[in-house]
């Protein structure tokens, strides 16, 4: 099989495991080169409370387009749980405060980029400033801040 028949067979793949992803929560989309996907995945877990399945996706633009994440808030792995999409390093307990309230208008939680010192990109004890978003019908909008410390 040629290298793009092969792209085009695991984008089919991941487009299927992503429609299904609602019915079998949760599940992690990520690129199989990413380590800090999952180092963050190990950190939450037990806020997911389910054993999670992990697609290595071979085009997580497409997987970001098909759950409707906004560019600016992409980061390297999406994460499908309680039929919410989490992007990127987002604590914990967000995702469990998200899974509580149900809050209306919220598709999902992103964390935009890779902020050092959030989940899975602890580096030392230095922390980079970052934000919490929600997004969805609803608009976008602040749901947590995390500080900068050092």
């Amino acid at each position: 099989m040629s290298p793009f028949r092969r792209s085009l067979v695991a984008f089919a793949l991941a487009m299927g495991a992503a429609g299904a992803a609602h019915a079998a929560d949760p599940t992690m989309f990520r690129d199989a080169g990413c380590g800090c996907c999952l180092k963050w995945l190990e950190q939450v877990k037990a806020s997911l409370k389910a054993p999670v399945k992990v697609v290595n996706a071979a085009d997580m633009n497409a997987v970001k387009d098909k759950q409707g994440v906004p560019q600016a808030l992409r980061s390297c792995h999406t994460v499908i749980v309680g039929g919410y999409v989490i992007e990127g390093h987002v604590p914990a307990k967000e995702i469990a405060r998200l899974l509580r309230e149900k809050p209306k208008g919220v598709k999902g939680l992103a964390v935009a980029g890779m902020p050092l010192g959030s989940p899975g990109m602890e580096h030392g004890s230095h922390r980079e400033a970052y934000q919490v978003m929600t997004f969805g019908p609803g608009g976008q909008r602040v749901y947590a801040r995390y500080a900068a410390s050092h």
